[in-house]
């Protein structure tokens, strides 16, 4: 008989993607309602390619509230949990330990990396079988998936966010404690104008300005 390994949970982290409040980097190169409706369409895409992976059940972990209209199509579809307060370590940290509670792998993933589709989530499930943990590194110093066989509060609690060393200070939290872990390939965030260049051609995503 073939075993069958336990589900991987499988957590989006996700802000509602409003103008002026989403992607505001961007806003300079697409206009307030362009970045939000690129960010509108990150996130669709990021919970296609979480449910299309197959590892487990999906939650959508979201800020501000649940009740945001911007969440309501998936709320009959997936648990859709709140963030809370706290900056972005201490966000992952609390939603990860709360899954972890009744799960023994769960992944943590945003919606800012197109690239990381079905096939890069179960690699990911699949590096939790002989690691403590496993990343997603990004090309500008961070991570754009974590995942954890157990809760690791230290690699998130007083962490500075956003700068280029995010993950080689991770890896130093991950040596210290003595958690083994693996990366897997390389992705691109799209935070900046210079990251469009990233998009999926098919997006058909037009800059500020650009011909229609």
């Amino acid at each position: 008989m073939t075993s069958t390994a336990p589900p991987c949970a499988l957590i989006v982290l996700a802000k509602a993607p409003h103008a002026g409040l989403a992607k505001t980097r961007l806003i300079a190169a697409l206009g307030a309602d362009g970045a939000a409706r690129l960010a509108e369409r990150m996130l669709q895409a990021a919970l296609a390619h979480a449910l299309d992976a197959g590892i487990g059940p999906v939650e959508l972990c979201v800020t501000p509230t649940r009740d945001d209209p911007a969440f309501a199509a998936w709320r009959d579809a997936i648990a859709v949990t709140e963030q809370g307060g706290g900056d972005l370590g201490q966000r992952m940290a609390r939603a990860l330990h709360r899954v972890l509670g009744s799960h023994d792998r769960a992944l943590l993933i945003g919606t800012d990396a197109p690239a990381l589709d079905a096939a890069y989530l179960r690699a990911a499930a699949a590096a939790l079988h002989d690691v403590d943990a496993v990343f997603g590194p990004t090309a500008d110093g961070g991570y754009a998936l974590v995942g954890l066989r157990r809760a690791a509060p230290q690699l998130f609690s007083a962490m500075r966010w956003s700068h280029d060393r995010v993950m080689a200070h991770t890896r130093e939290r991950l040596a210290a404690a003595g958690l083994r872990h693996v990366e897997l390939p390389v992705l691109h965030d799209i935070d900046e104008p210079a990251d469009l260049v990233h998009l999926p051609q098919h997006w058909g995503v037009r800059l500020r300005g650009s011909p229609t």
